[in-house]
């Protein structure tokens, strides 16, 4: 994986995020309420839980 593939996946994620912004601002401050009121201990697990999708999905794609 090179800096210019990370750079690509991070505006992907940019994109993603500003489009669900720009269609349903409701919903994300509806996301956002939950987010701030959820236990930290889970939070932390939905943090691992996804940075270990993100990186084997990457490490799939790779294709090496």
């Amino acid at each position: 994986m090179t800096l210019t593939s990370l750079l690509q996946g991070v505006a992907v994620v940019l994109a993603l995020e500003g489009i669900v912004y720009a269609v349903a601002p409701e919903a994300m401050r509806r996301a956002l309420v939950v987010l701030i009121t959820a236990p930290e201990s889970r939070l932390r697990a939905g943090g691992l839980v996804a940075a270990a999708l993100g990186v084997g999905l990457a490490w799939l794609l790779d294709g090496r």
